[in-house]
């Protein structure tokens, strides 16, 4: 099963990326560009423990859906979410947050496992991995940049009257 881990050093509090990392509007606009929508379960706001979320997005030139839901959550520190439904045989997606002085830790670890056996091997090795990766890389850098602004704050409140 393959697995991406990612660690971002981030100039902002552990509960503002914990929230950030959570917030369903900051994910639909951090992936943009797949066109990933909120289409049933918690659409926006903050995603919490045994809340689920359905998206449908545009990856490689095809419309996919994917429902995923929070199986594990202890704020500010980590929440996991796996995949309910979709195109892969299974994904689990881990987010950790520590401090660190003035800066927060935010450790993404993403496992996930192809379906079609040996041909799936073969995407992976291919280019999904690697298309993951970027994903997941502009995510988180889309997170550091709201987090290190001086908007984080309006950014919060208009999530949270969402």
């Amino acid at each position: 099963m393959p697995t991406i881990v990612l660690e971002s050093e981030i100039h902002s509090d552990i509960k503002t990326c914990f929230d950030l990392a959570r917030s369903i509007d900051m994910l639909k606009e951090s992936l943009k560009q797949t066109k990933e929508i909120p289409i049933a379960g918690k659409t926006t706001g903050l995603i919490s423990k045994g809340e689920w979320v359905s998206w449908e997005a545009n990856h490689l030139g095809i419309v996919q859906h994917l429902t995923s839901k929070i199986v594990e959550f202890e704020s500010p520190y980590y929440f996991v979410d796996e995949m309910v439904l979709g195109v892969f045989k299974s994904y689990r997606h881990e987010h950790h947050f520590k401090e660190k002085g003035e800066v927060t830790i935010m450790t993404n670890t993403f496992h996930f496992e192809s379906p079609l056996g040996v041909f799936g091997k073969f995407i992976n090795w291919l280019f999904l991995k690697r298309y993951i990766t970027n994903l997941l890389k502009m995510r988180n850098n889309m997170l550091k940049f709201v987090a290190e602004s001086e908007n984080t704050l309006d950014f919060l409140q208009m999530i949270d009257k969402a």
